[in-house]
């Protein structure tokens, strides 16, 4: 293999400083009538870059061999992974190679609402409450630089959904 090669390929400890740096573990909870419980939990993985550097984009979503990369806002491209299969993937990649920043406490909320996904609480009432609680808490010191449109309108909606469920226990 030529030097060019090697350089460019990715390993798991260059995955996990990229990630620490450029890297979100978001959960956005949107009102959907339609659903059992009237909300849907949408948990993704994104790494944003600008559209200049988007080809490492390409190599991350290589090296785990899912996930799309796509316009993220502005001038900026991401490596996004949504659905339970695969982001149970990466909660495995990254349990076994574990973030060396403070982004590490909101992986493990992120991972323990992947957890309560799978075990179908997101399908429960008192299951979307514990996800919403948990929610909250994570991104809260990087949350003013992360937030994109999208994400401020996200969190709108938990704030709102959060205020419904509180008063619907008050009745």
């Amino acid at each position: 293999m030529s030097a060019d090669n090697q350089q460019e390929r990715l390993d798991a400890n260059w995955i996990v400083g990229f990630v620490d740096g450029e890297g979100c573990f978001h959960v956005g909870i949107n009102q959907m009538p339609k659903m059992q419980v009237g909300f849907q939990v949408l948990p993704e993985f994104r790494v944003v870059q600008h559209q200049r550097d988007e080809k490492v984009l390409f190599q991350i979503k290589h090296y785990f061999g899912f996930g799309t990369v796509t316009k993220n806002h502005g001038d900026r491209k991401e490596f996004r992974v949504r659905g339970l299969e695969n982001l149970n993937k990466i909660v495995q990649f990254f349990r076994q190679n574990p973030l060396r920043t403070s982004k590490q406490k909101n992986f493990e909320i992120f991972a323990e609402i992947i957890f309560l996904m799978n075990n179908d609480e997101h399908l429960k009432k008192e299951g979307i409450e514990k996800i919403r609680k948990l929610a909250a808490t994570m991104n809260r010191q990087s949350r003013k630089h992360l937030e994109s449109s999208e994400t401020s309108r996200q969190t709108q909606i938990v704030k709102i959904k959060s205020d419904l469920l509180s008063d619907e226990k008050m009745q």
